[in-house]
């Protein structure tokens, strides 16, 4: 079901799963298991040393974990997929094979709160330097980029703040400085947005979002492009140099444009562990069925609540991409034409106490620290998700003190509406 002729809502209820070629049955067998029997001592030893492909042990790979990792590489149009116990999980791994003690990542500064936590704090720990950059203006990249830089990192639709970055000009920066863009894409998904197609590298997902949908099973990936030449500039050891885990392969030479997910599962698995767990990917595969459905209807719903926002009495201001007056509209209409997703901020007149009285009066949300929900949720990032960074950060975060966060489900859109205006109607009295 790799064939690119088929749609995607085909691809997503096919790709990586077909019937059972023992029992029969249809759908995706949960493979509990931690390791596989080999068929003799040399099927053993040619495991082992990534002569054949197979299974050895869970932490490394499993049929369930795999039939995920190819739905996915098959709906982004990647070349292979790597599944993980977590999002923040899938940005280590994705950065395992190109770093080192001293590189440079360069990063958007409107990424998720958590995400800069990771990059400011614990990346150095690892010998790891973050420069964080506004990815409004492109340029800035090329500034921020040295000698030590080996990745680029942005979210193609940012959390929290609905922001759409040039996908598009910052991977032609990253070409011409020789390194891989790395993009979060977990807000838009590959139902509405591609970006391998613009020139990206590589795709990191928190699968616990929309590709699950059902805020259940945590979860993440990378998904490798196979496109980026790992030779150049001798920056990437890992992939195109001896690799002393695996006496002295080079992974590139030879497994060509599946290196980097051969590196990923082979070392980066087996030597940090995030593995996911196989009833998680059973559940987001599942989950994947009806991702083209939600997104039409996530899609629609925000739309609709974001305008209603716009011209509430109660509200300073609505950033969200899909609407004509948003600064983003036009990188929005390039890159997310099927919509510009369901989450996005908007202020409160009134700042931080209004913002915390609004989620305080909620009924149908729910208010809670996470998004992809079938069900609408609401967060005051300020006072949550992004508390850890300085009011500065915050802001440059787009999780000001007025700022509060919408992941807009796909129930009945009135009811979305209705229970929005009672509670604003409440916290401004």
């Amino acid at each position: 079901m790799t064939d690119k002729t088929y749609g995607f809502e085909t691809l997503s209820i096919h790709a990586g799963a077909a019937p059972d070629a023992t029992t029969g049955a249809r759908a995706l067998p949960i493979y509990q298991t931690t390791a596989y029997a080999f068929d003799n001592a040399d099927h053993a030893a040619a495991l082992f040393n990534l002569q054949t492909v197979g299974f050895i042990y869970s932490r490394l790979t499993n049929p369930t974990n795999a039939a995920l990792e190819t739905r996915l590489a098959t709906l982004e149009g990647g070349r292979g997929c790597t599944v993980t116990s977590s999002g923040h999980a899938a940005q280590v791994l994705a950065l395992f094979s190109l770093m080192s003690s001293g590189a440079q990542i360069v990063a958007s500064s409107r990424l998720y709160g958590g995400s800069l936590q990771q990059m400011r704090n614990t990346y150095p720990k690892f010998g790891w330097k973050a420069e964080i950059v506004d990815a409004d203006q492109p340029e800035n990249f090329k500034r921020a980029a040295n000698e030590n830089t080996r990745a680029f990192f942005i979210e193609s639709l940012a959390n929290p703040g609905g922001v759409v970055s040039d996908l598009e000009a910052i991977a032609r920066i990253a070409e011409s400085v020789g390194v891989p863009l790395l993009v979060d894409n977990t807000l838009a998904t590959p139902y509405l947005c591609k970006p391998i197609d613009y020139g990206a590298t590589l795709i990191v997902h928190s699968t616990t979002k929309f590709l699950s949908g059902t805020g259940t099973s945590m979860g993440g990936a990378v998904v490798d492009s196979g496109k980026f030449d790992w030779t150049r500039g001798g920056k990437f050891p890992s992939l195109a140099g001896p690799e002393p885990a695996y006496h002295g392969l080079n992974f590139f030479e030879t497994f060509g444009d599946m290196a980097y997910t051969f590196h990923s599962h082979a070392v980066g698995l087996r030597d940090l562990g995030p593995s996911q767990a196989p009833f998680n990917s059973w559940i987001t595969m599942l989950g994947m069925e009806t991702l083209g459905l939600r997104m039409e209807r996530h899609c629609a719903n925000a739309l609709a609540v974001a305008r209603f926002l716009e011209t509430h009495s109660a509200v300073a201001w609505v950033n969200y991409a899909g609407l004509p007056s948003n600064k983003y509209f036009a990188l929005a209409q390039k890159y997310l034409p099927k919509g510009a997703g369901s989450v996005f901020t908007f202020g409160v007149k009134g700042g931080y106490d209004v913002g915390v009285k609004v989620v305080d009066n909620v009924d149908l949300f729910s208010h809670l620290a996470n998004i992809g929900d079938a069900k609408s949720l609401i967060i005051h990032p300020a006072s949550t998700t992004h508390r850890q960074l300085t009011d500065e950060q915050r802001v440059a975060a787009g999780a000001g003190p007025d700022v509060l966060r919408l992941s807009i489900g796909i129930e009945t859109v009135d009811d979305i509406i209705r229970d929005l205006a009672q509670a604003l109607e409440k916290a401004t009295v």
